[in-house]
């Protein structure tokens, strides 16, 4: 059986002069579809374990497909994304941008990104004209973690983060706040950015789509974090998903391998202490009822507020703070704030995953599904 083909045209060469994430996130006109439809340029990621393509992917293009319609005088201040079905990387997709309103200070988009017909994401978003808050403005802003960035090779030399790496963008842990608190005063922190720089051609519209990339990576997580129930229940089952890549891409491959060993090495370490303290205080029985696994974890929606959309690099480190306020009912709810590296709040996100979903597994059937 013939494979799929998963752009509609042969992707170009990659563009050395731009950052890799430019290139993952580059899109192609459609003209012969209809105006204001585009379609991916360069094959779809797909992460181990996952139901479909990385969410981030869907989010990231979809906003640069609407910035494609938008005067560049104009930056975005919020889109609200809704998952709606999985995406298939072997298919490619479609987005199809509507031009709701056009104002003299906000435009209105919504972008549907669709394969064979049918949405899979869609996501509204506005847009507000550079400079147009007026001279006197109302001012606050939650103040950056303090936190020690990490140290720049020398001339010559790479980064530990890039070694041996080849994703988009590198990150690095910057440890849990409230470690041993309840779940809803836990705060999971991270540090972002780009790998290689972001090309001038790019401008800011480059940072802002990168950024929006950026936001989906960790997020799903984080309910099962501050619970401290590991998303593997063994190192065993991280090795099986590890090897479980389905079409994966060139430039994410070796960055995603490494992310894993992370979890991998924690977890393990998680689970060791974890039955040490069962062993020396619970039966059996209590064991079994008090045991937590996740079941499944799928993000219901994911919106982002861009507060200071010009003020930021995403070739330069983010940090990002996670937390989850509430989960319930198979939901839970995480917020994310992000701030450039000079302690500028840019943006704050939050998604819902049922928990981002996350279901344990149960002793019973399902009464529903998804």
């Amino acid at each position: 059986m013939a494979k799929r083909m998963s752009t509609l045209l042969e992707p170009p060469a990659l563009d050395s002069s731009k950052a890799a994430i430019e290139n993952v996130l580059e899109l192609t006109p459609v003209v012969d579809v209809g105006p204001d439809v585009f379609t991916n340029t360069r094959t779809l990621w797909h992460p181990p374990g996952a139901r479909g393509i990385y969410g981030g992917t869907a989010i990231a293009q979809s906003l640069s497909a609407a910035m494609l319609t938008v005067p560049s005088d104009f930056a975005v201040h919020s889109m609200h994304c809704y998952f709606v079905l999985a995406g298939d990387s072997e298919i490619p997709i479609l987005y199809h941008v509507e031009r709701v309103r056009d104002g003299r200070s906000f435009i209105t988009r919504t972008v549907q990104a669709r394969q064979r017909g049918r949405p899979i994401f869609t996501t509204t978003l506005s847009f507000s004209k550079a400079n147009s808050g007026g001279k006197k403005k109302l001012e606050h802003a939650a103040p950056m973690p303090p936190i020690s960035l990490p140290e720049e090779p020398g001339p010559g030399e790479k980064s530990k983060f890039e070694q041996g790496g080849g994703g988009p963008f590198e990150s690095q842990r910057a440890g849990i706040v409230n470690r041993n608190l309840n779940p809803e005063d836990k705060r999971a922190r991270r540090l972002i950015r780009v790998r290689g720089k972001i090309s001038e051609a790019g401008g800011h519209q480059a940072h802002l789509s990168a950024l929006a990339y950026m936001t989906d990576s960790y997020f799903v997580g984080t309910v099962a974090l501050v619970h401290d129930i590991p998303r593997f229940t063994s190192p065993a089952e991280l090795n099986k998903v590890l090897n479980a890549l389905k079409n994966p891409s060139d430039l994410d491959d070796d960055d995603i391998s490494r992310v894993l060993k992370e979890l991998k090495e924690e977890e393990a370490a998680e689970l060791k202490r974890r039955l040490e303290g069962a062993l020396s205080k619970a039966t059996d029985e209590q064991k079994k009822t008090d045991h937590k696994e996740v079941g499944m974890m799928v993000s219901l929606d994911h919106s982002i507020y861009f507060h200071n959309p010009w003020a930021f690099r995403a070739d330069e480190w983010i940090l990002t703070e996670m937390e989850s306020p509430w989960a319930g009912e198979g939901r839970g709810l995480v917020v994310q704030k992000l701030w450039s590296k000079d302690g500028i709040l840019i943006a704050t996100c939050t998604q819902e995953v049922e928990q981002g979903v996350v279901r344990l597994k149960q002793d019973e059937p399902p009464r529903s599904k998804i």
